[in-house]
């Protein structure tokens, strides 16, 4: 063993030991090492920092951009609200819907992000249902774990393993190799979720939510049966006016204009801020009755107007364009005294008062007209933009609360289609091979922005730069134990230990010693440096490397034991988890996915 391949090693046992231990964090600890590796003589620095412009690390970027545009338009929460709608309140529906969508969303979003989306809405069902949260949120980090396994770009390690093909000059995996690995995984672990969940979370007390819900307002202030969705017919006299300066002269009996309705490029356009926009005949209007006794009938005649369909309770399926808020009037504020009607919000802010608590009485009729008390509390409705800023305070109206439905509410919903347009050119573009996987990418994120799916802050934000530090600070590696003899003592070993057992067995070994190897650094890291050495225990054996290649791909995507992987580290705190919960459960799930692997793998892949 030359001295160089101790340095290299040394420098690897120290990266590990920075993984297990936290400090510094992982990037950092990959950066660390990526800096010492060219004082070793065994690469240059040129050779060291050359994984920034590797195509592959510029594809991940670029999936992170991909993936705001799908959250920024909605679409991400959209599929998973439809999904879990379906699937209703039963809990075995509700498991294998749960799995089904994250995998699915996750082949093409990333696994922390597809998490970050699915929790807020697992959460709010466990509430509603009374399941137990930590029977549901389980299922949902092993579906996102597997979504890695069902294309290539759904996960790092795959791009990765990928990767290490290419420089060793085969063409490399192609957009769907995975999936047939992948969905017979992600078959098995639904079943077999569907009896592990038993030994989590069996009490089915949920603790009650910490910021309220837009259906509790609409009970609270009696909103229900307030809320009309109206065409302007010819002949109406509001035809000329603004809302505001309806409302301004009375002309609308106590009817608040919460929004027009338009159709615009992207499907419906709403305008919550329609200070300027006159009424025009065909006009759509989304209207608040304060008066509760009104006769629909004679509004509806005598301001010529027809009454269109809704669905869900007050404006419910507006939620992402219309929010509410609390508002408290706090001591010394000016407002004390004034009347609604006097406060300006709509004026200044587009923003208008729908309900007026006095302590613990909601006033609902002529709330217009009613002096503001110390302590009152008002309900408003408008743009989340203009609620948000007008908890400021400069009004003289202090924020109390914004309902939990805020957190996913979408800036860009009305490119939603754009937005999946974008998603299948790019799935398109890569399954078809016509361009490179980077190109395909950045010709969908090029789309996206030209769509206004995001802009180029948001763009630059959405990027997860810790995970890029991490792959490029651990590529050097790869190269350095190839030039010092370190994979192939690698591969050496491994075939020491798995002596005559045959391929199936060494392929097995590959994948155990990647699940463990996870156990103290990043899925990533782990494919950047056990890819090369399944690479080079096929060459040992005369075998093809594709089935090696693709045991660590797979491998890489199965860390269920383990709490300390971004994806089960979110749900530890939702889930009350502990270390035992994630072996218990993880372990009889890996080796399940040990066992397909080692079948299914030398038959689609042969050796």
């Amino acid at each position: 063993m030359s001295i160089e391949l101790l340095m290299v090693l040394g420098l690897l046992v120290a990266a590990m030991l920075m993984f297990a231990w936290g400090r510094p964090r992982s990037d950092m600890a990959a950066l660390v090492v990526m800096t010492a590796l060219p004082f070793t003589g065994v690469i240059s620095v040129r050779e060291a920092i050359a994984g920034f412009a590797d195509p592959n690390v510029v594809l991940i970027a670029l999936l992170f951009v991909l993936g705001e545009g799908l959250v920024a338009t909605g679409v991400a929460h959209r599929m998973s609200e439809l999904i879990v709608r379906l699937a209703g309140g039963h809990e075995l529906r509700l498991v294998v819907a749960l799995m089904v969508a994250v995998a699915t969303i996750g082949s093409v979003l990333s696994s922390t992000g597809v998490i970050a989306i699915f929790i807020p809405i697992v959460l709010r069902i466990a509430r509603r249902t009374g399941i137990a949260a930590g029977r549901l949120m389980m299922p949902l980090s092993v579906a996102a774990l597997i979504s890695g396994m069902m294309t290539l770009v759904a996960t790092p390690p795959n791009l990765m393993v990928h990767a290490e093909l290419q420089r060793e000059g085969h063409a490399g995996f192609g957009f769907l190799s995975v999936t047939p690995f992948g969905i017979p995984i992600l078959a098995a672990a639904v079943v077999y979720m569907l009896f592990a969940r038993r030994w989590l979370g069996r009490s089915s007390e949920v603790a009650a939510p910490a910021r309220p819900r837009l259906e509790d307002w609409i009970e609270q202030y009696g909103l229900a049966g307030r809320e009309y969705r109206v065409r302007v017919l010819s002949g109406s006299p509001w035809i000329g006016s603004t809302a505001p300066e309806l409302e301004s002269t009375g002309e609308l009996d106590g009817l608040h204009v919460l929004a027009l309705e338009q159709s615009g490029y992207f499907g419906r356009r709403l305008l919550v801020s329609p200070a300027g926009i006159r009424i025009e005949a065909g006009t759509v209007l989304l209207l608040d009755a304060r008066d509760g006794k009104r006769d629909p009938q004679a509004m509806l005649q005598a301001f010529r107007l027809e009454q269109l369909p809704l669905s869900g309770t007050y404006f419910s399926e507006y939620a992402n364009e219309i929010g509410m808020a609390e508002m408290m009037v706090p001591a010394g504020s000016p407002l004390i005294g004034r009347t609604c009607r006097q406060l300006g919000l709509r004026e200044r802010h587009d923003i208008g008062v729908i309900g007026l608590r006095h302590g613990r009485t909601a006033e609902l009729l002529d709330l217009q007209d009613e002096p503001l008390e110390l302590g009152d509390t008002l309900l408003v409705v408008g743009p989340w933009p203009a609620l948000r800023a007008l908890g400021s305070g400069d009004d003289g109206l202090m924020l109390l609360s914004l309902p939990i439905e805020s957190e996913d509410v979408a800036p860009h919903a009305a490119r939603a289609p754009a937005a999946v347009l974008a998603l299948f050119l790019t799935i398109a573009l890569m399954i078809s091979g016509i361009v490179p996987n980077v190109l395909a990418a950045l010709l969908g994120c090029l789309l996206m922005g030209a769509a206004g799916c995001v802009d180029p802050r948001t763009a630059y934000r959405s990027i997860h730069w810790p995970t890029l530090v991490l792959i490029v600070g651990m590529l050097p590696f790869s190269l350095a134990l190839q030039r010092t003899g370190g994979i192939d003592l690698a591969a050496s070993l491994l075939l020491e230990l798995v002596g005559n057992a045959g391929p199936r067995v060494t392929l097995g070994v590959i994948f155990v010693a990647t699940v463990l190897m996870g156990f103290f650094m990043s899925n990533t890291a782990v494919a950047v440096l056990m890819a090369p050495v399944a690479l080079a225990t096929a060459y040992h054996l005369g075998a093809s490397p594709y089935p090696f290649a693709m045991t660590v791909a797979l491998a890489a995507s199965s860390p269920f034991m383990t709490p300390v992987t971004p994806v089960n580290a979110l749900v530890v705190g939702p889930g009350g988890y502990g270390f035992a919960d994630f072996l218990r459960v993880g372990a009889p799930l890996a080796l399940i996915t040990l066992l397909i692997v080692v079948t299914l793998v030398p038959i689609l892949l042969p050796l």
